[in-house]
């Protein structure tokens, strides 16, 4: 299964919500911070694994081979 960024900011929005924060709250200027806090760390988690993730899988064989993570 691919990594999704937008589904990682959804999780991480529900888990802020579920724990109390107001997610879909605004400030007086319009902006809702924890929608672009949230966007930026699963931007981040999802790029950072992406870069230097690696799995190893074997074969029938036994053989190892490096994965590509997607």
């Amino acid at each position: 299964m691919a990594m999704d960024k937008l589904s990682l900011k959804n999780r991480i929005l529900n888990e802020l919500s579920a724990r109390g924060f107001g997610v879909s709250t605004t400030d007086p200027n319009g902006n809702n911070w924890l929608d672009k806090f949230a966007e930026a760390i699963a931007s981040a988690i999802i790029d950072e694994i992406q870069q230097n993730a690696r799995a190893v899988g074997t074969d029938s064989n036994g053989d190892s081979h490096n994965l590509n993570i997607v």
